[in-house]
């Protein structure tokens, strides 16, 4: 009796291609109206899968979990008056994303946090409660509206 190489059909060839070549001749191909309802169910998945996810960011954000963010400089070492905060300091505040979103300048006795762009309710709310942590406040002045932080450290 002759037995068969483990992984060979009959005929000497690998059994994947076998397998390859069966599908091939069982299976058509699909039409252009079947690839769109296809995609379609893929993006109806795909948009389940963000709302997911932007559900899971809105719930670790609410019970405080801390957001990645880069590690900040080596500080600088306490001097006995008052240190004065910099652009850089409160830039170390903001995510990168939402850092992107900004502009920020020294002016006197504050740092001036102002929108680059358009920030929307959900940003504009991440940037205040981040702006009111460090002290500061917005400032509803129209085109000229700002969010300013005090540059003296408490």
């Amino acid at each position: 009796m002759i037995t068969q190489h483990q992984g060979q059909n009959k005929n000497g060839g690998s059994v994947k291609n076998s397998i390859k070549l069966a599908r091939c001749m069982t299976e058509k191909k699909p039409t252009v109206e079947e690839l769109a309802q296809r995609i379609d169910q893929l993006l109806v998945v795909l948009r389940e899968i963000s709302e997911d996810l932007t559900d899971i960011s809105k719930h670790l954000k609410a019970t405080g979990a801390p957001a990645p963010v880069a590690p900040p400089a080596a500080p600088a070492p306490p001097t006995p008056e008052a240190r004065m905060r910099s652009v850089a300091d409160i830039r170390t505040m903001f995510p990168k994303e939402l850092e992107d979103m900004l502009t920020f300048e020294e002016t006197g006795k504050y740092i001036v946090v102002k929108p680059r762009q358009y920030l929307g309710s959900e940003n504009f709310a991440k940037i205040a409660s981040l702006v009111r942590s460090a002290g500061g406040e917005y400032i509803s002045a129209g085109k000229e509206s700002h969010f300013r932080v005090s540059r003296e450290s408490r």
